[in-house]
């Protein structure tokens, strides 16, 4: 694979499986190089296997697709070129797509009533007087902000305060209803010549120009795309999410901080709200410490809520490597009863929970660098229905199927059903990439670290006998973790003729909370152990593979645990620091997350934050080092990378900083097609020059 095959990777979203099971809805989504966004339409998927997917929308960038109920309308949200996501809906047996929202900052995310009739949504509302609200007020021409709260910024969103994430409640349009037309000609003045002579007092008269000018302008705004009027639920100035209806209706139960002294801990809870409308309630576990809810659902027989949660501790700040669980919890209150192993299971890689049958959720969970699809029961059981080498990204249930979407070590992103206990697969989204760009199969690895501790993970090893630099790379988190699964990053740089290692050490997500917490106030001691022990073993078996020929790279932690290892061990040739956590001292202060993340971490002294401190190390690097960042990174700052790369330039070891204008933490991720592209093409730049690799290893045999 190489950077300009980008296009070719399609994401492909959950599946919206149709009441009757027949057939699925996805979204496929891909960079794409002349619009410079990503692109994508809705594709309906047949179970049937005589039938094929075909496209079904034709928009800009479709996504999120959900049915009604009642499988008579399908909702989505669709995207403009350099627009917001707006709702939309059409009947889902086709026909011209029609708006339901002109949310200033888009909408979010949404879900409809057991009737089919409503849909509740969360936007972003704007302050106002801010983000274009008024005309003729820019962004460097609003008020200034007065900050009093930790919690004022997100990475990838800006400040949230004045913006937060709102809870509306919008009827279904009738679909049948003849459509609107323009007002032309005559219509068009007589409507004008109506709004100017509206009744007007004498004390309005002052205004009278500007008024009829804006009631004229709204007339014929209304006569050209009119909207359902939506009803704002909630109100309080932070984030509501996960919006979701009670069965038969009446309540709409959502997530959201709104406890007293929400500022100082990370613990979020369930909260109700009558579709009526009035102030939310608090549904509380009796028998819960703090916990950071991040999903909520209630059965579809009314009896349950299950719900989504990590422990905090006593401190409401203790999130290191905590797995989230599943709860389970009687509708009408009580104690909640844990559904899933806390220790060995994380179940918070969807984000959500789908429902399926009248008491029962699916959920996925990481697994030793795989996902599982699992079913839960609220009465306590529990099955697991898809593993393997294999990424599940999402699943739904209806009419008696079960579909899902995944990713392997073929495909970046394709729909199958669970036939019988097998998977059949219905879409091949990614043959072009196989055809075209060529992918390498992974190979799993374990080897033992110095204490004997098994260390997981692979090697994407490029054509030819070699022998092949090596490239070791360290994923983010670190409570995260690598898989299996087609990989973009691995499989460039394996093209391009690199051996690339990548593994899980003490500190990821997957193998258990004992495994995460392991470098908890110990950053730099058994994961750096583990990393080089895995390169070591990989060395020690595989001759192809060149010792002599090193290079090691990582982003957001793994930027830090690079920074970190090329302070100690001096055999690479060469390093990448992309996006680190560099200096925990500073990271207080700059990162969205700074206020808890390295407290947690490193632990909150002085003295601790100084002995796992990349920058409190750096005079022992002598490797030459690309810094790369991106300018509105809030979850690592770029402060962190410019003050690495100007401390190796002034201790003389040569040093690179390469920087992104416009993009966030999420660069190599979702940046833009043509960042992503330079960057990947930057990257090997700096590996051709410092660890070449063998002369087109795709013709050795």
């Amino acid at each position: 694979m190489k950077s300009e095959h980008l296009p070719l990777l399609h994401s492909v979203s959950a599946p919206a499986v149709h009441p009757d099971g027949s057939r699925a809805v996805v979204s496929v989504v891909r960079p794409d190089f002349d619009a410079d966004s990503y692109v994508g339409q809705l594709w309906n998927v047949p179970l049937d296997p005589d039938k094929r997917p075909r496209r079904l929308t034709r928009g800009f960038r479709d996504t999120d697709p959900d049915f009604s109920p009642d499988g008579l309308v399908l909702a989505f949200l669709r995207a403009a070129p350099g627009g917001k996501p707006q709702l939309h809906v059409v009947e889902a047996d086709g026909g011209e797509p029609q708006a339901v929202t002109d949310a200033p900052l888009g909408v979010s995310a949404f879900s409809w009533s057991p009737d089919s009739h409503r849909i509740v949504f969360s936007a972003r509302t704007p302050e106002e007087g801010r983000y274009g609200s008024v005309d003729g007020v820019s962004a460097g021409g609003e008020d200034a902000r007065l900050i009093t709260e930790y919690k004022y910024r997100m990475n990838g969103v800006g400040y949230t305060a004045d913006k937060p994430l709102q809870l509306f409640l919008v009827d279904l349009p009738d679909l049948d209803e003849e459509p609107k037309v323009a007002l032309t000609g005559r219509a068009l003045k007589a409507r004008h010549t109506v709004a100017a002579a509206a009744d007007q007092t004498a004390a309005e008269q002052a205004a009278t120009d500007q008024a009829g000018t804006d009631q004229a302008g709204n007339a014929e705004a209304a006569a050209t795309a009119p909207l359902p009027a939506a009803k704002q639920l909630t109100t309080a100035a932070t984030d509501h999410t996960g919006a979701g209806f009670s069965a038969d209706g009446n309540t709409i139960y959502f997530t959201a901080a709104l406890h007293e002294g929400a500022d100082a801990d990370l613990a979020s809870g369930i909260y109700a709200i009558a579709v009526a409308g009035g102030e939310p309630r608090a549904v509380a576990p009796a028998n819960t410490g703090r916990q950071s809810v991040q999903a909520v659902r209630e059965s579809r027989d009314g009896k349950w809520l299950f719900f989504l949660a990590q422990d905090l501790g006593g401190s409401g700040q203790d999130f290191v490597a905590r797995n989230t669980a599943l709860y389970v919890l009687p509708a009408g209150g009580g104690d909640a009863t844990v559904l899933s192993d806390i220790e060995g299971m994380d179940l918070g890689s969807s984000g959500g929970i789908e429902l399926r049958g009248p008491d029962s959720a699916l959920l996925l969970n990481d697994a030793r660098g795989t996902t599982e699809l699992l079913q839960f029961g609220a009465t306590g059981d529990h099955a697991l229905l898809v593993h393997g080498d294999r990424v599940v990204t999402g699943a739904a249930a209806r009419g008696g199927s079960l579909v899902l979407s995944y990713s392997d070590a073929a495909t970046a992103g394709d729909v199958a059903v669970l036939d019988s206990g097998e998977l059949r697969l219905l879409t091949d989204f990614s043959a072009g990439l196989r055809t075209d760009a060529g992918i390498i199969e992974p190979q799993a690895l374990t080897f033992p670290s110095t204490d004997g501790y098994p260390v997981h993970g692979w090697l994407v090893k490029p054509a030819g006998k070699g022998p092949h630099p090596v490239l070791l790379n360290i994923h983010g988190g670190p409570f995260a973790q690598f898989t299996g699964a087609l990989f973009d990053e691995a499989q460039v740089y394996a093209g391009a003729g690199y051996a690339v290692l990548m593994c899980n050490p003490r500190g990821s997500a997957g193998y258990g909370q004992a495994h995460g917490q392991a470098i908890k106030e110990k950053m730099g001691t058994l994961d750096m152990q583990d990393v080089l022990a895995f390169l070591d073993g990989a060395l020690g078996k595989f001759d192809e593979l060149d010792a002599e020929a090193l290079g090691i790279m990582g982003g957001s932690y793994g930027g830090y645990l690079t920074a970190w290892t090329i302070s100690h061990d001096h055999r690479f040739k060469a390093a990448i620091v992309e996006r680190g956590f560099l200096d925990p001292v500073s990271f207080t202060g700059s990162s969205d997350i700074g206020w808890f993340f390295g407290g947690e971490y490193t632990g909150g002294s002085a003295e601790q934050m100084q002995a796992q401190s990349p920058m409190a190390r750096v005079e022992q690097v002598r490797t030459p080092s690309l810094v790369i960042h991106s300018e509105d990174d809030l979850r690592c700052p770029v402060e962190q990378g410019q003050r690495y790369f100007t401390a190796l330039k002034q201790l003389g070891v040569e040093a690179a900083f390469l920087v992104f204008p416009g993009e966030n933490h999420e660069l190599s991720r979702s940046g833009t097609p043509h960042h992503r592209k330079q960057r990947f093409d930057e990257i090997l730049r700096w590996w051709s020059r410092h660890l070449p690799p063998a002369a087109n290893p795709a013709r050795q045999d």
